[in-house]
């Protein structure tokens, strides 16, 4: 189920006046939470909702004996860590990797036939999966006490970050769940505005460069010139800042009308003045989740500048391997790593920020080009079709550009995009002066202007798949 769906939204205002109505019980709502969290996850697939709950249980055992066992307790951890991952892996890596097994095993002449059938992934596995390593290492470290099972249990199944994030930490989330104190509704405001942006965004902005520009210009990239081809890349580009940070705008505001805070997930990843800057504002909770469970443990920067670079590769190896299982993902990663690593050498030899200090604008665009061709690899859904695209960009210069004007808009809201950053929250200022009565109008009337200009069909998520 959708939840940009009116569906979806005409059951959570059902579900809205129950669970308010139960304002005096914290107790009772996280029942309420928990039950809705796993309807939702059946509503997939009754599969993902058990293999969610059995996946709870045994981690949950785990945390148990981290706790109790003062001699044992980090090989519990690594216990629980490779149950984590391989769960993982299993579900969201074998068939990518089934085939290079199957030939490993054969050269050792080992008689195991691997299985040929298609594992299909369980919605938000990677999410929940990295709440629970979250949570294991956080008992470990005596951060957190054991968790009681249904807290543990609505921990990772919060409904409104298990299909696409942000991620949790258990240390900051769990204690919003184990709270006595009633609830209240947190900056009501707020959350209507990022409600209402993430229709915005995902409904009808997203919508319509995918159908516009996205989708027709990736169909066929050989057909298009080079400035067409240019606005394929950048509309994707805002296409999926678009998507994804529309989703986090939609359940953080879904979660403040719940009385929990979700993790800030993005901070106007594209004024990034380098890929550092980027992934510091890109993808917030996964990039602080793979700095500090993969990158610090490697060792950080604490083991030399060469170890370092290698650090930063296999962290950004990983995170695109995260994404996705496909040789696209993985190279989108690595160039990303190769991009900090470049990055930190230039630091090195010619001064920190060499760029970004003499012309901010100049580093500001580099940055986006780079992320944005890099955006290629993990659209395409092969590697030869992101070898066509770049093929195309450099042997269709003569052809006559189709999409000229979208071009010349494309590069207007690149100038003006920095002079609106700060309109989600004026714009929350001044809905605060409006008498709330007024609200359900401001709603209904927004909804009605993006029914008529979005395109047809309901838009993907496109990091629920991740």
């Amino acid at each position: 189920m959708s939840y940009l769906s009116i569906e979806f939204g005409l059951l959570f205002i059902v579900f809205f006046a129950i669970y308010w109505a139960f304002n005096l019980l914290p107790k009772f709502q996280n029942a309420l939470l928990l039950v809705s969290s796993y309807l939702i996850v059946s509503s997939y697939s009754w599969q993902f909702a058990l293999i969610l709950g059995v996946y709870t249980s045994v981690t949950y055992l785990i945390s148990i004996m981290i706790s109790v066992s003062k001699d044992h307790a980090k090989s519990w951890l690594i216990f629980g860590l490779i149950i984590s991952i391989s769960n993982l892996a299993l579900f969201k890596y074998f068939d990518f990797f089934r085939q290079e097994l199957q030939a490993l095993l054969n050269v050792f002449h080992i008689p195991i036939l691997l299985p040929l059938f298609s594992v299909l992934i369980p919605i938000g596995i990677s999410f929940y999966t990295f709440h629970s390593v979250s949570y294991l290492v956080s008992v470990k470290r005596k951060e957190i006490e054991v968790a009681k099972f249904w807290d543990f249990a609505l921990f990772l199944s919060f409904f409104p970050s298990i299909v696409a994030g942000p991620i949790n930490r258990a240390k900051d989330f769990l204690p919003q769940i184990s709270v006595c104190e009633p609830r209240q509704i947190l900056e009501p405001y707020r959350a209507f505005i990022l409600i209402m942006m993430s229709i915005i965004k995902v409904y009808c902005l997203g919508g319509w460069i995918n159908d516009a520009w996205v989708n027709p210009i990736f169909a066929n990239p050989l057909e298009f010139s080079v400035i067409d081809l240019l606005v394929g890349v950048y509309a994707y580009a805002i296409q999926i800042y678009l998507n994804f940070s529309g989703y986090t705008d939609l359940v953080t505001g879904i979660a403040l009308l719940l009385g929990f805070r979700l993790p800030i997930n993005f901070n106007q990843p594209y004024l990034s003045l380098n890929l550092r800057h980027f992934w510091a504002r890109w993808h917030i909770s996964l990039s602080q989740w793979i700095r500090d469970y993969i990158y610090i443990p490697l060792g950080g920067n604490r083991k030399g500048f060469t170890r370092t670079q290698i650090n930063v590769l296999l962290a950004m190896f990983l995170s695109g391997l995260w994404h996705g299982a496909g040789i696209n993902f993985i190279i989108w990663g690595i160039c990303h790593g190769i991009g900090i690593v470049a990055l930190n050498i230039g630091d090195r030899f010619f001064g920190r920020d060499v760029i970004s200090q003499r012309s901010p604008f100049i580093a500001r665009l580099l940055t986006w080009h780079y992320v944005c061709f890099t955006w290629l690899f993990f659209y395409c859904e092969n590697l030869s079709d992101a070898l066509d695209y770049l093929m195309a960009l450099t042997h269709n210069v003569m052809i006559k550009p189709q999409y000229w004007q979208a071009f010349l808009i494309i590069m207007v809201a690149y100038l003006v995009y920095p002079m609106c950053k700060n309109l989600p929250n004026l714009a929350t200022v001044l809905l605060s002066k409006v008498n709330k009565l007024c609200l359900p109008v401001i709603m209904i009337l927004i909804l009605w202007c993006v029914i008529y200009f979005a395109p047809s069909g309901m838009p993907d998520f496109i990091y629920a798949s991740f």
